[in-house]
């Protein structure tokens, strides 16, 4: 059984992938890394071969743009933790697929809800903070990331906000140790 599933929000280059990386790495003996990004062009193909690098086996890569709950299932068959980035980036993907995102969002939480053989750590970018976007396309995906980040938050056992590499808890424990951050935990 596990603790419960992390949710760890945080603007773009925050650390809250580091964070997520450490939990995981301290969580369990096999950790998997299931990445959401597709490299659709030479910037972002530069950039998943870095990640990788980063990683350098510590983890088992599993990469899917659009079925993130089936692959979460398959994981938590033969994986104690499940490190999730970015559900920002899956948003995306289920957005420009023409897919049904809150529906998606929806299986998932119920899904989370369901297992509880690995330990499952969401990273997700938290756009809400800044202005109002001018276009529709993008208040509606500030809208859709907005709601998923609650419904994954009531579910999740802890729920972590990354500032400037500084986890603050906004629920449940405090975060692993040495990630500790500046001492600031907000209930």
């Amino acid at each position: 059984m596990t603790r419960g599933h992390v949710l760890i929000l945080g603007g773009a280059r925050s650390g809250k992938t580091g964070l997520g990386e450490r939990m995981a790495m301290r969580a369990g003996a096999k950790p998997a890394y299931l990445a959401t990004a597709e490299a659709l062009d030479g910037e972002m193909r530069d950039r998943v071969e870095m990640h990788q690098r980063q990683r350098q086996g510590r983890f088992a890569t599993i990469e899917e743009p659009l079925e993130l709950t089936r692959e979460i299932v398959k994981a938590a068959r033969s994986h104690d933790v499940i490190l999730v980035d970015c559900l920002t980036l899956w948003i995306t993907n289920l957005l420009g697929a023409n897919r049904d995102v809150a529906a998606a969002v929806e299986d998932l939480v119920v899904t989370l809800a369901q297992i509880n053989t690995a330990r499952v750590i969401l990273i997700s970018n938290e756009v809400g903070l800044g202005i109002v976007p001018e276009n529709a396309l993008a208040r509606s995906f500030r809208d859709l990331a907005g709601s998923a980040h609650q419904r994954l938050a009531e579910i999740c056992a802890d729920v972590y906000l990354v500032v400037a590499g500084l986890p603050m808890t906004l629920k449940g424990g405090e975060p692993a140790e040495g990630d500790e951050g500046n001492g600031v935990h907000e209930a």
